[in-house]
């Protein structure tokens, strides 16, 4: 994307915010962080613009992490009347349920939908990806509920593209997944990210000492996604003493239950099992290690945070892959078989003050790559779908 055409995305962004207005919602997103956390940035949007919700019903799976990522709802949300609704559609361990296990649960989960949704009486329905948005979908549907689905990656989801035919909006974070005939309903309108996911005007030193780290020596990064990542972690419990050797210092995110994973204890070197919020961990970062999960990607994209990414490597599409490619130049792929010593060497070089040259120009490329005001066009998205009911 050009410098021209991010600015006039940002203006038409800003120029939306005079047509938005409070509405009644109703999420439907769980399982993982990336269906989680857009509906965040939403909410968090919607109340810099002063139309928070007016009502938020969200639909989860129940599995663990959503009771991290989605702690203080009613805080972020408003705080407005909010409900959690629990669907158990997608199996306890994670992963796409089969067909079998999925009309086995499909009709009690409707069933709690159709209730939720009459309660609730939301104007509209996002779908933020997952088997969960699929009864709610449907229960929209049968009470004539509007419903826009957000396809968060950068190659399109199972759920999303199956559900698409009973979407009055699908709202497309990358140019990659728009159909090549098309119409009104599919709309590019960015990764959706709160308004406080810039670059900190007092630079990466203040972050990094608010951390409890030395301001002025560099910061790697690790985020294995919300549910963390085993190669990520061996490789920092190999490598991090010889990065620290060379004046690294590391801030690691485990995942759940993982701290185990992690290196031993030692100066200039914290892990935790979840970072939040993840905003400081990324001003002071120098250079990030992550997944490449379409929420984590568009945030450090924001912030612009030159990064290496290690895609998940056993999803069938491959779209974690897909999605750092969006970003072009601003970062650099590496797959879990090459978390070596070989690495190691690069990633500290590129920490070191040498590295500097190459950071900016990957700074550089993800301020192309990264559109804003994408929440903003989101909310009015929403807002025209329910003026339009």
């Amino acid at each position: 994307m050009s410098g021209t055409s991010s600015l006039v995305e940002s203006t038409s962004a800003a120029s939306a915010v005079q047509g938005l207005r409070p509405l009644r919602l109703a999420f439907a997103g769980g399982g993982t962080g990336g269906h989680i956390v857009p509906g965040l940035h939403i909410l968090a949007a919607a109340r810099e613009a002063q139309v928070a919700p007016l009502d938020l019903v969200w639909f989860t799976s129940g599995r663990a992490v959503e009771d991290r990522v989605l702690a203080n709802l009613e805080e972020r949300a408003g705080p407005v009347p909010c409900e959690r609704v629990v669907l158990s559609v997608e199996p306890e361990g994670g992963g796409a349920p089969s067909r079998l296990g999925l009309a086995f649960k499909l009709p009690a989960s409707y069933g709690q939908a159709l209730v939720a949704l009459k309660r609730h009486r939301p104007q509209v329905v996002v779908g933020l990806g997952g088997f969960t948005s699929l009864p709610v979908v449907l229960a929209a549907r049968r009470l004539g509920i509007p419903v826009a689905l957000l396809e968060i990656n950068a190659h399109a989801g199972s759920a999303t593209a199956w559900l698409s035919r009973f979407a009055t909006r699908v709202l497309h974070a990358w140019q990659a997944t728009l159909p090549t005939a098309r119409g009104p309903r599919d709309v590019h309108v960015g990764p959706p990210l709160a308004p406080d996911f810039a670059p900190d005007p007092l630079g990466p030193a203040a972050a990094r000492a608010e951390l409890g780290f030395d301001p002025e020596a560099p910061l790697l990064v690790v985020l294995g996604g919300s549910q963390g990542s085993s190669a990520l972690n061996r490789f920092v419990r190999e490598h991090a003493p010889a990065l620290a050797g060379n004046g690294v210092q590391i801030l690691h995110q485990t995942g759940p239950k993982k701290l185990a994973e992690g290196a031993e204890s030692f100066s200039g070197y914290q892990k935790h099992e979840y970072i939040d919020p993840v905003r400081i961990a990324l001003s002071a970062a120098t250079v990030v290690l992550c997944r490449g999960g379409a929420s984590t990607l568009a945030e450090l994209a924001a912030m612009r945070v030159p990064s290496y990414v290690a895609p998940y490597p056993h999803h069938a599409d491959r779209h974690q892959e897909r999605n750092a490619r969006e970003l072009g130049e601003g970062v650099r792929l590496v797959q879990d078989e090459a978390l070596d010593a070989r690495f190691r060497e690069e990633l500290a070089r590129l920490l070191s003050a040498a590295g500097e040259p190459e950071r900016e120009v990957m700074q550089a490329a993800l301020a192309r790559a990264m559109p804003h005001g994408s929440s903003l066009r989101v909310l009015a998205e929403l807002s025209a779908i329910a003026r339009d009911r």
